[in-house]
């Protein structure tokens, strides 16, 4: 079963005089998430992200379609019992201690007090803030502040987990502490919803992603899928090719250029690879490095949203 279903939501937020004017910030969107994966959902600014998480959360409602939460149709704040959320620029009153912060959200989200007894320490050590569990969050870092954050997530030991920008202020040791524990959480069955604008991170941690603009499902896959392309190969060489050499490569499907030492080859297949490594070989060019080029999901993510700003123009 999945873990999130939706299907034709839109939700319409009034503006102006007497509502008589108005922005769409879903418009029949439809994903499902499967249990125990990270699913990365990506935009930019103002794409909707933050209107469909607060639609499953039931903080609004659609002005249509229907989603459900683990088997559970919206709106039902039932389900909520069994969710973890990480708002971002998340705020937790400046007078408590991390300790403090996880006993009140713990107990907010129906924790039994002895269960978080044992709970809590577990929690402050898998973030890395035992240490600062008794200093007040009011002279926390942001990068401290993300920690106690994600620890209050886990609270209730969700099933689902809700994170907004979770990685956001942590330094590169922290964020790599936190896609490790992100790891473990989807190998215990856990599914985890992920809002980030840092590509890098999700790429490394998240199994698909879906992208989003204006409100609308751009594109959804795994991240192989999202990067897929021609394969682009460059070949380090050492010499130059005849001019012989570079009449029979016209010849061929295969494109490439040419730089002093380098050679990079636009090859679909693995047959066109080795045409372009046979002609070198053939015509005694030494091969001193070989590399596939892959595009990042950031570059997929920029050139999917040029693609679809040139189409609406």
């Amino acid at each position: 079963m999945s873990a999130i279903d939706a299907s034709g939501l839109t939700k319409i937020y009034r503006r102006g005089f007497r509502g008589k004017t108005g922005v769409t910030a879903l418009n029949n969107l439809s994903l499902t998430v499967e249990r125990g994966e990270v699913f990365g959902f990506l935009g930019p600014n103002g794409a909707g992200k933050t209107t469909l998480v607060k639609v499953l959360l039931s903080l609004v409602r659609p002005t249509a379609g229907q989603a459900s939460l683990l088997d559970t149709r919206l709106p039902d704040t039932r389900v909520r019992e069994r969710i973890g959320y990480l708002p971002e620029n998340h705020r937790f009153p400046g007078y408590l201690t991390g300790e403090q912060v996880l006993r009140l959200f713990g107990r907010l989200s129906g924790v039994t007090r002895p269960v978080l007894d044992s709970r809590i320490p577990e929690l402050l050590r898998l973030v890395g803030m035992e240490q600062w569990k008794a200093m007040k969050v009011k002279r926390y870092s942001k990068g401290m502040l993300q920690r106690i954050g994600l620890a209050q997530a886990l609270a209730n030991d969700p099933d689902l987990l809700f994170l907004d920008e979770p990685t956001d202020g942590v330094d590169p040791v922290g964020r790599k502490e936190i896609r490790d524990i992100l790891r473990d959480l989807r190998s215990k069955g856990k599914t985890i919803f992920l809002n980030s604008h840092l590509l890098s991170e999700v790429e490394l941690v998240c199994d698909r992603v879906a992208i989003v603009d204006k409100g609308s499902l751009l594109k959804i896959g795994t991240i192989a899928e999202m990067t897929e392309g021609g394969a682009q190969y460059t070949i380090g060489i050492d010499g130059e090719l005849p001019e012989s050499a570079l009449m029979e490569a016209k010849a061929m499907v295969v494109k490439f250029t040419m730089q002093p030492g380098t050679l990079v080859a636009d090859a679909g297949t693995t047959r066109e690879l080795n045409n372009i490594i046979d002609l070198l070989r053939r015509h005694g060019v030494m091969i001193t490095s070989l590399h596939q080029q892959k595009t990042t999901l950031e570059e997929s993510f920029l050139a999917l949203l040029k693609r679809e700003g040139e189409a609406a123009s």
